[in-house]
């Protein structure tokens, strides 16, 4: 009867995390295998996408965990235009400290538009807040301005 209500709690608590929008893939075994339409961004840019009612999209950020990097979606878009599914990393070759992407995986809904801000805390750990000067200067964020047409 343990198992059972071990089970049934490890239910509850994905399912609380699925709701909430929070849930990340990690790794070449990501959840999510079809990022949709990929729209690239960095550091320090601004980018603009158009995209249709229905459509999957990912927004893709240049990731190294090892170094540092950690990518945060700042805000949830507005769920009429955008719903969140998750976070997925792609590493770019063989080992650790290869680096690789980041993409932040949505499904668009209806027209409009939303602006959504990624934040990398650059060696930040848990907090979200750089701690030092070299940190500050690491850290930043990648704005998209998405479209639904």
């Amino acid at each position: 009867m343990k198992r059972g209500r071990t089970v049934v709690a490890a239910l509850a608590l994905l399912t609380s995390g699925l709701t909430s929008g929070l849930v990340a893939g990690c790794g070449d075994g990501s959840a999510v295998s079809d990022f949709g339409t990929v729209v690239k961004g960095a550091k320090g840019t601004t980018v603009r996408a158009e995209l249709r009612a229905g459509q999957r999209f990912s927004l893709a950020v240049p990731d190294n965990p090892s170094v540092g990097d950690d990518w945060r979606l700042v805000a949830v878009p507005d769920a009429k235009v955008a719903s969140y599914i998750s976070e997925e990393r792609k590493s770019a070759g063989q080992g650790p400290g290869s680096g690789g992407t980041a993409y932040f995986v949505f499904n668009t809904k209806s027209p409009g538009s939303a602006e959504i801000t990624l934040r990398d805390c650059w060696r930040c750990g848990q907090g979200s807040t750089p701690p030092d000067e070299e940190s500050r200067r690491q850290s930043g964020e990648a704005v998209f301005e998405i479209t639904v047409r």
